[in-house]
């Protein structure tokens, strides 16, 4: 049974999704109305029910703060999957970045 942070997350994940663009997890959690928690700990477990009940949403448009991901990870391969482009880290063998940072989301930009 999904929480009520989780609905709320379902929500952001379907704005996402209709405006083709990502969400770190603090963004995502504000826009939503709570704290993403220590190292993004809630968001991870909003994920998780998100994913188990609107498995239709995009669960991978939310991405860690440093807007990175696991290199070889489920993420990126959906990410990539959906044609956007990661590129290596300079000094980091295990993450991957965005190519392009306008994918993110700017909820204070599209509001004004």
């Amino acid at each position: 049974m999904a929480t009520t942070r989780a609905e709320a997350v379902a929500e952001v994940l379907w704005e996402l999704k209709r405006a083709g663009k990502f969400g770190t997890y603090s963004e995502i959690a504000t826009r939503a109305g709570f704290s993403a928690g220590a190292n993004g700990r809630t968001m991870v477990t909003c994920i998780k029910h998100v994913r188990k009940d609107w498995p239709h949403l995009q669960w991978w448009r939310a991405v860690s703060d440093s807007k990175l991901v696991d290199k070889g990870g489920e993420q990126a391969r959906e990410i990539e999957s959906a044609e956007y482009e990661l590129t290596t880290v300079d000094g980091n063998d295990e993450k991957l970045g965005f190519a392009d940072a306008e994918v993110f989301m700017s909820w204070t930009t599209a509001e004004t």
